[in-house]
């Protein structure tokens, strides 16, 4: 992943490989499912959050390696 996605992080690149608003729908998908099985998966509901976050922050038609820009957020609001 860093191979591919690295180089583009460093240019600040989010064009789409895998965009956003898919990757929610099959995290939303997922936690359908963990809920329905009574699953605590602490992970996959963090990553739901995060990329749900860049969905209704415009983001949906960017790749996924746009889930540094919620990282960055997060890091300013603790001021890491």
């Amino acid at each position: 992943m860093m191979t591919n996605l690295g180089p583009k992080l460093a240019r600040r690149d989010f064009a789409p490989g895998f965009m956003i608003e898919h990757m929610t729908k099959d995290l939303s998908i997922a936690m359908a499912e963990a809920e329905r099985m009574q699953l605590n998966l602490p992970g996959l509901r963090l990553a739901h959050e995060l990329y749900s976050a860049l969905l209704r922050h415009g983001h949906a038609k960017d790749g996924t390696q746009a889930l540094t820009l919620a990282l960055e957020d997060i890091a300013h609001y603790l001021d890491v």
